[in-house]
C-alpha cells in the first residue's frame, strides 16, 4: 500500500509540474499585476476580482450539468463541422492595393485588415494554422493558412477584441512586432504584450465606452460586449470588447465574439447608424447561447446597430463548435430573406472596396463538402 501510495504520489506531482511549467510557457501570456492591475480594480466592469458581463451571463445555458454539456460537445456525433475540401482563398497582394482606396481584407474567421482614409488597421490577427497553444489543436481548415505578418502593410492601430487563442494569436504577435505602430485592446490584455517584449508606450487599453481620439475626426472607442476571457486556467481576468472606429465620413462597428443583449441597442443609440457591422456568426451552440449569437439573432443585433451592412466573421477557417462548418454562412443568407440588410461575403482574401455598393460576392461556398 504505502508503495501504491508513493507512485500515485509521484504520478499526481509529475501532472502537476506539468501542467506548471506548460502554463508558464511565453505564450499564455500574463495574468495583470502591478499599477495595471490598481487601474483594473477601479473599474465599474470588475468585481470580485475578476470583468463582468452587464447582465449575469452563465457559460453554459442548458439545464444539463457542465459534465453532461462537455460530454455532448466531445461525443456527439459531428457532421461535416470540418470541411473536406481546400476552402478557395484569393491570394491578394494587399501591399499593392492602391493606397487611396478604402479596403477590407477577410482572412477567416475574425481577423481582418482595413485601410480607410489612408490609416490602416488589423483586428484579431491569427495566421498561425492552429487556434490553441499547441498545434495538433483546432486546426485551420485545408487553405485557410495563406496569409502572413510579411504579406501587411505598416499597421497604425492593432485592435484585440479579447485574448482567446482564435483572437489573439503568439506568434502572429510577434512576427507583426517591427511592422505594428500601436496596439488598442480592453483592460488588461496589454500586459500580455508587454510580457511578449512590446512597448508600454505602444499599447492604449480601453475599459467598455473609453475613447481615444486617433487623428483630427477620427475616434476609435472601446464598447461592450457578452463574452468571457482568458488563456490559461485564470478566466476574466482582462476584459473583452467590441469596438467602435468613426473617421469623419465613415462609421465601423467591430463586434469581436459575444451573445445577445441590451448593449447592441445601447451602442447603435450612442455611436449609429453605422455603414458598416462586422459581426461574429459562427461556433454558436445551444448549450452556451450567451456567450456567441445564434443564427436567428444576427439580424436583431443589425437593427440595434441601425448598421447599413453586416460582414458575418467567426467562421470558415476553425471549427470551435458541432454545427456543420458551411451552416453559418448558409443561416445568415437565408434569413437575410426577411431583412433588407445587405450582407457581405467575400471570400478569404478578396478585398471588399468600403465605398463601392455595387460590389457583389459569391456564395462561393456552396456546392464544397
Amino acid at each position: 500500500m504505502k508503495r501504491l501510495l508513493i507512485i500515485l504520489f509521484s504520478f499526481a506531482l509529475i501532472i502537476t509540474l506539468t501542467g506548471m511549467t506548460l502554463l508558464n510557457l511565453s505564450r499564455f501570456g500574463q495574468s495583470p499585476k502591478g499599477e495595471r492591475l490598481e487601474r483594473i480594480g477601479q473599474s465599474a466592469n470588475y468585481k470580485d476580482g475578476e470583468f463582468r458581463n452587464l447582465s449575469e451571463t452563465p457559460t453554459f445555458t442548458s439545464d444539463k450539468s457542465r459534465f453532461q454539456v462537455m460530454k455532448d460537445f466531445m461525443f456527439r456525433k459531428k457532421i461535416r463541422v470540418t470541411p473536406e475540401d481546400s476552402i478557395p482563398v484569393i491570394k491578394t497582394d494587399i501591399k499593392a492595393l492602391n493606397p487611396g482606396d478604402d479596403v477590407l481584407v477577410w482572412f477567416g474567421h475574425s481577423s481582418y485588415f482595413i485601410r480607410l482614409k489612408g490609416k490602416t488597421f488589423l483586428v484579431d490577427p491569427v495566421f498561425s494554422p492552429y487556434a490553441s497553444p499547441f498545434s495538433f489543436i483546432n486546426k485551420a481548415f485545408k487553405g485557410t493558412s495563406v496569409f502572413h505578418a510579411e504579406d501587411l502593410p505598416a499597421i497604425d492601430y492593432l485592435i484585440i477584441t479579447h485574448d482567446h487563442w482564435d483572437h489573439l494569436d503568439y506568434q502572429t504577435v510577434l512576427d507583426l512586432k517591427p511592422n505594428v505602430k500601436h496596439i488598442v485592446c480592453g483592460l488588461g490584455v496589454g500586459q500580455h504584450f508587454e510580457h511578449w517584449g512590446f512597448d508600454p508606450e505602444r499599447i492604449s487599453e480601453l475599459d467598455w465606452y473609453d475613447g481615444m481620439d486617433i487623428g483630427a475626426g477620427w475616434k476609435l472607442t472601446a464598447t461592450p460586449a457578452r463574452h468571457f476571457s482568458g488563456r490559461g486556467l485564470k478566466r476574466n481576468k482582462t476584459l473583452w470588447a467590441s469596438f467602435v472606429l468613426k473617421a469623419p465620413d465613415y462609421n465601423l462597428f467591430i463586434g469581436g465574439d459575444g451573445g445577445y443583449d441590451t448593449h447592441f441597442s445601447a451602442i447603435g443609440e450612442k455611436f449609429g447608424p453605422f455603414d458598416l457591422a462586422i459581426i461574429e456568426q459562427g461556433q454558436y451552440d445551444e448549450n452556451w447561447n450567451l456567450i456567441h449569437l445564434l443564427p436567428d439573432q444576427v439580424f436583431k443585433v443589425a437593427e440595434d446597430l441601425r448598421t447599413k451592412q453586416i460582414l458575418p466573421v467567426h467562421n470558415s477557417k476553425f471549427a470551435l463548435a458541432n454545427h456543420p462548418w458551411d451552416e453559418p454562412l448558409n443561416k445568415i443568407t437565408e434569413n437575410q430573406s426577411g431583412s433588407d440588410i445587405p450582407v457581405l461575403t467575400p471570400q478569404i482574401g478578396e478585398p471588399v472596396f468600403l465605398n463601392d455598393s455595387a460590389q457583389t460576392f459569391t456564395r462561393w461556398w456552396k456546392g464544397l463538402m
